[in-house]
Protein backbone atom coordinates (compact mmCIF):
# COMPACT_ATOMS: atom_id res chain seq x y z
CA UNK A 1 0.00 0.00 0.00
CA UNK A 2 2.85 2.38 0.82
CA UNK A 3 4.11 2.05 -2.73
CA UNK A 4 0.96 3.73 -4.05
CA UNK A 5 0.79 6.66 -1.63
CA UNK A 6 2.86 9.03 -3.75
CA UNK A 7 0.99 8.17 -6.90
CA UNK A 8 -2.42 8.55 -5.25
CA UNK A 9 -1.47 11.96 -3.90
CA UNK A 10 -0.18 13.00 -7.31
CA UNK A 11 -3.31 11.83 -9.06
CA UNK A 12 -5.50 13.70 -6.58
CA UNK A 13 -3.52 16.86 -7.28
CA UNK A 14 -3.94 16.31 -11.01
CA UNK A 15 -7.71 16.07 -10.63
CA UNK A 16 -7.72 19.39 -8.75
CA UNK A 17 -5.77 20.97 -11.58
CA UNK A 18 -8.26 19.47 -14.02
CA UNK A 19 -11.15 21.04 -12.13
CA UNK A 20 -9.58 24.44 -12.68
CA UNK A 21 -9.15 23.73 -16.37
CA UNK A 22 -12.78 22.65 -16.64
CA UNK A 23 -13.92 25.93 -15.06
CA UNK A 24 -11.78 27.83 -17.52
CA UNK A 25 -13.31 25.96 -20.44
CA UNK A 26 -16.82 26.96 -19.42
CA UNK A 27 -15.89 30.54 -18.55
CA UNK A 28 -14.18 30.83 -21.92
CA UNK A 29 -17.55 30.19 -23.55
CA UNK A 30 -16.09 28.40 -26.56
CA UNK A 31 -18.05 26.00 -28.73
CA UNK A 32 -20.15 28.50 -30.64
CA UNK A 33 -21.90 31.16 -28.57
CA UNK A 34 -21.67 29.03 -25.44
CA UNK A 35 -23.57 26.15 -27.06
CA UNK A 36 -23.64 22.84 -25.22
CA UNK A 37 -22.70 19.69 -27.15
CA UNK A 38 -25.45 17.13 -27.67
CA UNK A 39 -25.42 13.61 -26.28
CA UNK A 40 -24.48 12.11 -29.66
CA UNK A 41 -21.93 14.79 -30.61
CA UNK A 42 -18.28 14.09 -31.36
CA UNK A 43 -17.41 16.26 -28.35
CA UNK A 44 -19.36 14.04 -25.96
CA UNK A 45 -18.34 10.80 -27.67
CA UNK A 46 -14.65 11.67 -27.56
CA UNK A 47 -14.84 12.69 -23.90
CA UNK A 48 -16.58 9.43 -22.93
CA UNK A 49 -14.40 7.12 -25.01
CA UNK A 50 -11.07 8.76 -24.26
CA UNK A 51 -11.83 8.76 -20.53
CA UNK A 52 -12.10 4.96 -20.73
CA UNK A 53 -9.02 4.72 -22.96
CA UNK A 54 -6.99 6.86 -20.55
CA UNK A 55 -8.09 4.87 -17.53
CA UNK A 56 -6.43 1.74 -18.91
CA UNK A 57 -3.18 3.64 -19.52
CA UNK A 58 -3.22 4.74 -15.89
CA UNK A 59 -3.82 1.14 -14.78
CA UNK A 60 -0.97 -0.19 -16.93
CA UNK A 61 1.35 2.43 -15.52
CA UNK A 62 0.47 1.49 -11.94
CA UNK A 63 1.13 -2.16 -12.75
CA UNK A 64 4.58 -1.66 -14.26
CA UNK A 65 5.60 0.68 -11.45
CA UNK A 66 5.35 -2.25 -9.06
CA UNK A 67 6.99 -4.73 -11.46
CA UNK A 68 10.32 -2.98 -12.07
CA UNK A 69 12.91 -0.93 -10.22
CA UNK A 70 14.18 0.73 -13.40
CA UNK A 71 13.95 4.47 -12.74
CA UNK A 72 13.61 5.41 -16.42
CA UNK A 73 10.54 3.22 -16.93
CA UNK A 74 9.05 4.16 -13.56
CA UNK A 75 9.47 7.86 -14.38
CA UNK A 76 7.79 7.44 -17.77
CA UNK A 77 4.96 5.45 -16.22
CA UNK A 78 4.51 8.13 -13.55
CA UNK A 79 4.37 10.88 -16.19
CA UNK A 80 1.83 8.98 -18.29
CA UNK A 81 -0.35 8.21 -15.26
CA UNK A 82 -0.28 11.83 -14.10
CA UNK A 83 -0.99 13.29 -17.52
CA UNK A 84 -3.78 10.90 -18.44
CA UNK A 85 -5.45 11.05 -15.01
CA UNK A 86 -5.46 14.84 -15.37
CA UNK A 87 -6.92 14.73 -18.87
CA UNK A 88 -9.48 12.12 -17.85
CA UNK A 89 -10.65 14.37 -15.03
CA UNK A 90 -11.08 17.23 -17.49
CA UNK A 91 -13.16 15.17 -19.90
CA UNK A 92 -15.42 13.72 -17.21
CA UNK A 93 -15.79 17.24 -15.79
CA UNK A 94 -16.93 18.55 -19.14
CA UNK A 95 -19.58 15.83 -19.39
CA UNK A 96 -20.86 16.84 -15.96
CA UNK A 97 -20.97 20.50 -16.93
CA UNK A 98 -22.73 19.65 -20.18
CA UNK A 99 -25.17 17.51 -18.14
CA UNK A 100 -24.44 14.55 -20.38
CA UNK A 101 -24.04 10.88 -19.34
CA UNK A 102 -20.57 9.46 -18.84
CA UNK A 103 -21.74 6.13 -20.26
CA UNK A 104 -23.56 5.65 -23.54
CA UNK A 105 -25.50 2.74 -25.00
CA UNK A 106 -23.77 3.48 -28.31
CA UNK A 107 -20.81 1.32 -29.26
CA UNK A 108 -17.40 2.93 -28.63
CA UNK A 109 -16.13 5.03 -31.54
CA UNK A 110 -19.65 5.65 -32.90
CA UNK A 111 -18.88 9.39 -32.90
CA UNK A 112 -16.08 8.64 -35.38
CA UNK A 113 -18.33 6.50 -37.58
CA UNK A 114 -16.46 3.40 -36.40
CA UNK A 115 -18.96 1.92 -33.94
CA UNK A 116 -19.25 -1.27 -35.96
CA UNK A 117 -15.46 -1.64 -36.01
CA UNK A 118 -14.86 -1.41 -32.26
CA UNK A 119 -13.57 -4.80 -31.20
CA UNK A 120 -14.53 -5.35 -27.60
CA UNK A 121 -12.64 -8.63 -27.90
CA UNK A 122 -11.23 -9.72 -24.53
CA UNK A 123 -11.80 -6.27 -23.07
CA UNK A 124 -10.11 -4.25 -25.84
CA UNK A 125 -12.95 -1.80 -26.48
CA UNK A 126 -11.11 0.71 -28.67
CA UNK A 127 -8.04 1.02 -30.92
CA UNK A 128 -4.79 0.36 -29.12
CA UNK A 129 -6.34 -0.90 -25.91
CA UNK A 130 -4.74 -3.93 -24.28
CA UNK A 131 -6.82 -7.07 -23.86
CA UNK A 132 -7.66 -8.50 -20.45
CA UNK A 133 -5.19 -11.29 -21.19
CA UNK A 134 -2.41 -8.79 -21.93
CA UNK A 135 -3.14 -6.87 -18.74
CA UNK A 136 -2.87 -10.07 -16.73
CA UNK A 137 0.36 -10.96 -18.50
CA UNK A 138 1.86 -7.56 -17.67
CA UNK A 139 1.00 -8.09 -14.01
CA UNK A 140 2.74 -11.48 -14.10
CA UNK A 141 6.06 -10.20 -15.46
CA UNK A 142 8.88 -8.44 -13.66
CA UNK A 143 12.10 -6.60 -14.40
CA UNK A 144 13.21 -6.23 -18.00
CA UNK A 145 10.38 -8.43 -19.33
CA UNK A 146 7.78 -6.20 -17.68
CA UNK A 147 9.52 -3.08 -18.98
CA UNK A 148 9.54 -4.33 -22.57
CA UNK A 149 5.93 -5.52 -22.52
CA UNK A 150 4.74 -2.27 -20.94
CA UNK A 151 6.57 -0.17 -23.55
CA UNK A 152 5.10 -2.28 -26.35
CA UNK A 153 1.57 -2.13 -24.93
CA UNK A 154 1.79 1.60 -24.30
CA UNK A 155 3.12 2.26 -27.78
CA UNK A 156 0.07 0.50 -29.23
CA UNK A 157 -2.15 2.33 -26.74
CA UNK A 158 -0.76 5.72 -27.77
CA UNK A 159 -1.19 4.93 -31.48
CA UNK A 160 -4.85 4.17 -30.87
CA UNK A 161 -5.22 7.27 -28.70
CA UNK A 162 -3.66 9.46 -31.40
CA UNK A 163 -6.13 8.12 -33.95
CA UNK A 164 -9.03 9.05 -31.65
CA UNK A 165 -7.59 12.46 -30.75
CA UNK A 166 -7.10 13.30 -34.43
CA UNK A 167 -10.77 12.41 -34.89
CA UNK A 168 -11.71 14.98 -32.25
CA UNK A 169 -9.47 17.63 -33.80
CA UNK A 170 -11.40 17.06 -37.03
CA UNK A 171 -14.93 16.61 -35.64
CA UNK A 172 -15.24 18.29 -32.23
CA UNK A 173 -16.68 21.80 -31.99
CA UNK A 174 -15.59 22.93 -28.50
CA UNK A 175 -12.35 24.81 -28.98
CA UNK A 176 -10.77 23.90 -25.64
CA UNK A 177 -11.52 20.21 -26.26
CA UNK A 178 -10.01 20.36 -29.73
CA UNK A 179 -6.97 21.98 -28.15
CA UNK A 180 -6.71 19.18 -25.59
CA UNK A 181 -6.99 16.59 -28.36
CA UNK A 182 -4.20 18.22 -30.37
CA UNK A 183 -2.08 18.32 -27.23
CA UNK A 184 -2.66 14.57 -26.83
CA UNK A 185 -1.49 13.97 -30.40
CA UNK A 186 1.68 15.98 -29.89
CA UNK A 187 2.51 14.55 -26.49
CA UNK A 188 1.85 10.92 -27.36
CA UNK A 189 3.78 11.10 -30.64
CA UNK A 190 6.75 12.33 -28.63
CA UNK A 191 6.35 9.52 -26.10
CA UNK A 192 6.12 6.92 -28.87
CA UNK A 193 9.51 8.07 -30.17
CA UNK A 194 10.92 7.93 -26.64
CA UNK A 195 9.52 4.43 -26.06
CA UNK A 196 11.01 3.21 -29.33
CA UNK A 197 14.44 4.28 -28.09
CA UNK A 198 13.80 2.71 -24.68
CA UNK A 199 12.83 -0.57 -26.34
CA UNK A 200 15.98 -0.49 -28.48
CA UNK A 201 18.06 0.00 -25.33
CA UNK A 202 16.50 -3.24 -24.08
CA UNK A 203 17.08 -5.15 -27.31
CA UNK A 204 13.44 -5.00 -28.37
CA UNK A 205 11.13 -3.24 -30.83
CA UNK A 206 7.53 -2.04 -30.92
CA UNK A 207 5.08 -4.75 -31.94
CA UNK A 208 4.21 -4.95 -35.66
Amino acid sequence: MKQHVGWIAGTAAAVLVAAGAVTYAVADGDGGAGSTPSRDSADAGFARDMAVHHQQAVEMSFIVRDRTKDEEVRRLAYDIAQTQANQRGMMLGWLDLWKLPKVSSDAPMTWMGMGDMASGEDGALMPGMATNTEMKKLASLSGKQAEIFYLQLMTDHHKGGIHMAEGCVDKCTVDVEKGLAQGMVNGQESEIALMKDMLADRGAKPRP
